[in-house]
């Protein structure tokens, strides 16, 4: 029966780049996807693409190219990824120049677009999903809105013979259920193996995360290794049905806890998972040990599709100015609650502007309050004061004052660190389907 592997080389923007280097290498695999899009990176690639028309894809793009391109023309393994952001063409003109620096030769490069529906949310004035308000009440702030395309232009583009493809806002499943349904001959309307390929796709998303990265926990669950964490493999048979792996004597762990894990990540409905190729039901999946690093999962299915898409809009929602000081020693605690009172009190005295202000002692209290801090005085404090104003101005104010603890506040304080910058949230829309349509833009060399 045929198979087919497809390696998970990063699970966010800023992941290790060696375990795809490993994957390419080692991992006998026909595809490598990298997934590397959150929903604020887009926004602000959008931001950069504004200010330099030839930017905005993946700042690691090249780092990327440059480590696993070669290797993968070499062993015919195909990339996948969408590190072209809010700017795929350029991202391919990129990946272009790397392959021409690299001598190589009968590349074809195809960069996904079509997820750029800024215009058509402005004029379609959809309702904001968080809030249920109109997206026109944050018309004059928004700088992006990006719909979740599907598989189809991947697919369309593994026809047309690309070597490696680029693509925007694409949902995360579809980047690795696209390949199997160009290997295997799948129909776009095949509901259940499509709902259990997005199992594969949701489980290995997140790279690292499936062979214990964000798992460890000494004492309870110990993972062997994770500076050499491998990066998941899945191979998958024509029903769908998979196997998670990695490459032998790589870091980490394949264990039913790993899987499980990863396998509730971000899962609202179980029964009704929706992509835009699919409404996955996951109610059903079974996982089950095969051997050393390798479980079998099966059993995923699948509804039709909805009429609509998902759109993720980002907007300047404000600014945040922030500032830290650190104390040491015996009392250092209550040193750290004296500069606490007195960058408050100076916000006040000085007036400024604010709408929210948050005053942590790092260690004490920042994370769960001051109830569970009390009995304990700790030897080493951070003061950390943050507020939400709404202009850079403002912000810059609130980080100066706490510098200003260096020579008139509390005794030691030390390592003084400010900082401002804007804000950029992001709220959701949906959008009907027909009004977006997937183009393909391909660089040959």
């Amino acid at each position: 029966m045929k198979k087919v592997r497809i390696g998970s080389g990063a699970g966010y923007s800023g992941d290790r780049i060696e375990p795809a280097e490993e994957l390419s290498l080692k991992g006998d695999i026909q595809y490598l996807v990298f997934e590397c899009l959150a929903e604020r990176t887009i926004a602000i690639a959008q931001q950069a693409k504004m200010k330099d028309p030839g930017a905005g894809y993946d700042a690691l793009l090249a780092a990327r190219m440059e480590a696993v391109l070669g290797v993968c023309r070499q062993k015919k393994v195909r990339i996948i990824t969408n590190m072209g952001a809010a700017n795929p063409e350029a991202g391919a003109k990129k990946i272009q120049e790397i392959a021409l620096n690299l001598g190589l030769r009968g590349l074809k490069i195809a960069a996904v677009t079509g997820d750029d529906v800024l215009d058509v949310v402005r004029t379609q004035n959809p309702a904001i999903e968080e809030t249920g308000e109109r997206l026109s009440t944050i018309k004059d702030r928004m700088v992006s809105a990006n719909a979740y395309l599907g598989a189809a232009g991947i697919v369309e583009a593994l026809q047309n013979g690309a070597d490696v493809v680029i693509t925007g806002r694409v949902a995360d499943p579809a980047l690795f259920i696209a390949p199997l349904i160009y290997e295997f001959g799948w129909e776009m309307d095949d509901w259940n193996t499509l709902g259990q390929a997005t199992v594969m796709g949701h489980l290995l998303e997140c790279a690292g995360q499936i062979t214990g990265g964000y798992f460890a926990d000494p004492g309870y669950k110990d993972v062997q290794n994770l500076a050499r964490l491998g990066f998941p493999i899945a191979e998958v048979q024509e029903d769908g049905s998979f196997i998670i792996t990695k490459v032998a004597g790589s870091g980490g762990e394949v264990s039913l806890k790993t899987c499980k894990e990863q396998f509730l990540y971000e899962i609202h409905n179980p029964a009704a998972y929706i992509t835009p190729d699919v409404v996955a039901d996951f109610t059903a999946v079974t996982m089950t040990r095969t051997g050393p690093d390798q479980v079998r999962v099966q059993g995923g299915g699948g509804s039709a599709k909805t009429d609509s898409l998902k759109v993720s809009i980002g907007y300047v929602d404000s600014f945040i100015g922030e500032g830290q000081m650190s104390y040491a020693g015996p009392g250092a605690e209550s040193r750290g609650r004296l500069a606490l009172d007195i960058v408050a009190e100076r916000l006040k005295l000085t007036g400024v502007k604010y709408s929210e202000l948050k005053l942590d002692l790092i260690g004490v209290n920042s994370l769960h309050g001051a109830k569970l801090s009390e009995g304990h005085s700790p030897y080493e404090v951070r003061v950390r004061v943050a507020g939400r104003t709404d202009s850079m101005k403002e912000a810059v104010r609130i980080g100066n004052e706490v510098e200003t603890l260096y020579t008139n506040g509390p005794a030691g304080g030390a390592g003084a660190w400010k900082v401002a910058r804007e804000v950029v949230a992001m709220v959701s829309a949906l959008i009907p389907r027909s009004l977006i349509k997937h183009t393909i833009h391909y660089e040959v060399i």
